[in-house]
């Protein structure tokens, strides 16, 4: 799959909306009971960024971006304003946000996860596109300033020396959503003062890992 490493416009995707959908078969029976089913594993993120755009400046960068992305051809970065952050959108990043592993003695490339809890329930996402400069990892607690390093390419976090049988991996960090324009074609209007508008500008994620 074609990835561009570009980030679509911030104060563009601020404007935004949308969220996670699933896919649940739902099977109502004769007695009115149901049986539901989760077709997928995993989520996936949908948005609509045509309600960012206030200036024919914007929509020109859109209409440059799209181009540059040949449509639906290239995935790219996106910011969800409303889930970027390893932590609560008003909390700064810690190291201990999020418990990526347990050291096993032999392990040293470790996934950038998030859990997403209510109740027993936990849902763990794939971070594959962390922002650079971004990421914070501890040793039981302990942050490490050095012998790691982190592929923002693809989440992955490695160690010079894998972490001792036990100790817990955690990191913090901000994170892009990888999505793909879900058009190939944009509606672009102009009114007479000059003005821009698309009717919709439909993004979706995009599943690298």
């Amino acid at each position: 799959m074609t990835f561009c490493e570009d980030r679509f416009p911030d104060d563009i995707s601020r404007g935004g909306r949308g969220g996670p959908e699933r896919r649940t078969q739902v099977v109502e029976l004769a007695s009115g009971f149901e049986e539901r089913n989760a077709s997928w594993a995993q989520s996936r993120r949908r948005f609509d960024v045509a309600y960012g755009i206030r200036r024919a400046d914007d929509l020109a960068r859109v209409v440059a971006f799209f181009e540059a992305r040949r449509g639906r051809l290239q995935a790219f970065r996106f910011k969800d304003w409303s889930d970027y952050k390893s932590c609560l959108p008003s909390v700064r990043v810690s190291e201990l946000d999020q418990q990526i592993g347990v050291g096993n003695g032999t392990a040293t490339d470790f996934a950038l996860v998030k859990a997403y809890g209510s109740g027993p329930e936990t849902y763990l996402r794939r971070i594959v596109k962390p922002v650079a400069g971004t990421i914070r990892v501890a040793l039981n607690g302990a942050e490490q300033f050095t012998g790691w390093a982190a592929d923002i390419t693809s989440g992955i976090v490695s160690f010079d020396t894998a972490p001792d049988p036990g100790v817990i991996i955690s990191a913090g960090f901000e994170f892009d959503t990888p999505v793909r324009f879900d058009a190939d074609t944009l509606d672009v209007t102009l009114d007479l003062e000059r003005l821009g508008s698309i009717t919709a500008i439909p993004l979706i994620e995009v599943r690298l890992a």
